[in-house]
């Protein structure tokens, strides 16, 4: 049973953890409790794909959305869409993680922000990153994942490809300091 939840925090992959698909990856914690974890990734965009051919392919007037980059979610239903966003907007099924953030999976934010009446701050994610019962804390046992609250300027105002940097930094960790490999006491 897990001790605290990381609900609404982020984690950050740590270096050498073994798994190629989350090499600095940042996740935003969804959901985190003794039947498993949710997070989408927000370090890394997916090359080639951008919100408007997105809406296009939705059949949604893109409208007043700006035509930005996707964010890679994660391995899991990499076709499946996740709209992270401040909770100045909810639709049914938003969950709500906070202190970081809301989640959305419903077209009727993809609508509400083409429209220009959605959430103040949004980003769009393709798949997820999850977890079984107990996996998570056992990956962080090993030194997969470090936890660390986000801000909303990590969110949303610091570009993905420096996030994983930024995160360590608010952390008060040089991430050029981390080692890959880990020891036992």
């Amino acid at each position: 049973m897990e001790s605290t939840t990381l609900s609404g925090r982020l984690l950050l992959a740590m270096p050498g953890m073994g798994d190629a698909r989350f090499e600095h990856a940042v996740i935003a914690m969804i959901n985190h409790d003794r039947e498993g974890a949710l997070g989408v990734g927000i370090g890394a965009v997916r090359s080639g794909i951008t919100l408007h051919a997105m809406l296009r392919e939705l059949e949604i007037d893109p409208g007043a959305a700006p035509d930005v980059p996707v964010h890679h979610g994660g391995p899991v239903e990499p076709q499946r869409g996740f709209v992270l966003h401040s909770g100045d907007w909810e639709g049914a099924g938003t969950i709500v993680a906070d202190p970081l953030c809301s989640l959305s999976t419903s077209q009727d934010v993809l609508r509400a922000i083409a429209a220009g009446e959605g959430p103040q701050h949004w980003l769009i994610a393709l798949g997820y990153a999850g977890w079984g019962a107990g996996q998570l804390d056992g990956e962080m046992r090993r030194h997969g994942w470090q936890a660390v609250d986000g801000t909303p300027d990590l969110l949303w105002q610091t570009p993905a490809e420096q996030r994983w940097k930024a995160c360590w930094r608010t952390a008060g960790i040089d991430p050029a300091l981390l080692s890959s490999q880990t020891g036992r006491a």
